[in-house]
């Protein structure tokens, strides 16, 4: 046996869904069943167990990560002897398409939002920094709508900093699932929330390190703390074709809709369609992109094959 594999160091602790269910302790459950139902997003699966379960631990354990940076942060403006304005806690969600990201998003802002004192939550997602459609077509990367270069990172980079140096108000562009673009002269105005979500499929993306040592930030510079929703690639190409199915029969029937051309497919014909578009686009940024980020993550959720959490990571500290 080799003892050098047997002692490599291991930067998380694992736990089984029993054992994460049972750190939730006294953490109570602020969400209805209809409120519940109302976090999902389609075909993901979301019920009164699964917040009990995995979200509630997960509520409880930022509380104390919430705690522990505020209370760094105002001793280190002690130290200093100055006055600063409030600084927002950062939380990134990562995690392919068809993952969950926004329901996981969205059931933290609603169960962080009912905390005592009723902290200011906010949600967005890096959807509204994709560069338009018109821009992409003509850069030619229109198919690799999703990959790190098809963002406008320089705007979604001084939005973040603008969050964190405590300023008011700051917009995020906003985007339009159905027209598949982003919406022009439309934007969302966070003001000066205690914790902003961060929801994007690259948010833990890196970049290259200068060779002059300047300061090149990247997104995930700007994060507290940070969920990687995982699951298996061939658990997601199942997923993905499933919510195209589902699309084809409801949204793309929309003359607006970017995909309405797919709305006469027939089962076979949108099946195939769906896993070419998986494997052209989802699967290659999976691979090359999103994936490699998954060992920067705080906390690593684990999907099976029924959506459901079976397996937490925590990194160590």
């Amino acid at each position: 046996m080799d003892m050098r594999a047997e002692q490599q160091y291991n930067p998380y602790r694992n736990f089984s869904r029993e054992q994460w269910a049972a750190l939730r302790d006294d953490t109570p459950m602020t969400l209805e069943a209809g409120e519940i139902a109302a976090l999902r997003s389609m075909y993901d699966r979301l019920d009164l167990k699964e917040v009990e379960e995995i979200y509630l631990p997960l509520s409880r354990l930022l509380s104390i990560y919430v705690t522990a940076t505020q209370r760094l942060y105002y001793a280190q403006r002690h130290f200093l002897g100055i006055e600063d304005r409030k600084m927002p806690y950062i939380i990134g969600v990562a995690g392919s398409v068809a993952v969950g990201k926004s329901t996981t998003a969205r059931v933290l802002q609603a169960l962080l939002a009912r905390w005592s004192p009723r902290p200011k939550v906010d949600l967005i997602t890096t959807d509204g920094f994709l560069y338009p459609n018109a821009v992409l077509e003509r850069e030619g990367i229109m198919q690799k709508k999703g990959f790190p270069e098809s963002y406008d990172l320089p705007t979604l980079l001084a939005f973040l900093s603008d969050i964190k140096a405590g300023r008011s108000p700051v917009r995020a562009p906003l985007y339009s699932h159905l027209t598949y673009d982003v919406i022009p002269n439309k934007w969302q105005e966070i003001d000066q929330p205690d914790i902003l979500i961060v929801e994007g499929v690259n948010v833990l993306q890196t970049g290259r390190l200068p060779r002059d040592g300047r300061a090149v930030p990247v997104v995930s510079d700007f994060f507290d703390f940070s969920v990687f929703i995982d699951a298996d690639e061939p658990v997601l190409r199942e997923w993905y074709v499933h919510r195209f199915l589902a699309l084809r029969d409801t949204a793309f029937h929309d003359p607006r809709s970017y995909f309405h051309r797919y709305a006469p497919l027939s089962d076979e014909e949108a099946t195939a369609t769906a896993l070419a578009i998986w494997e052209r686009t989802n699967l290659a940024n999976l691979e090359d992109n999103i994936l490699p980020t998954r060992p920067r993550a705080t906390l690593i959720l684990k999907k099976g094959a029924d959506h459901v959490v079976e397996n937490v990571a925590l990194r160590r500290l």
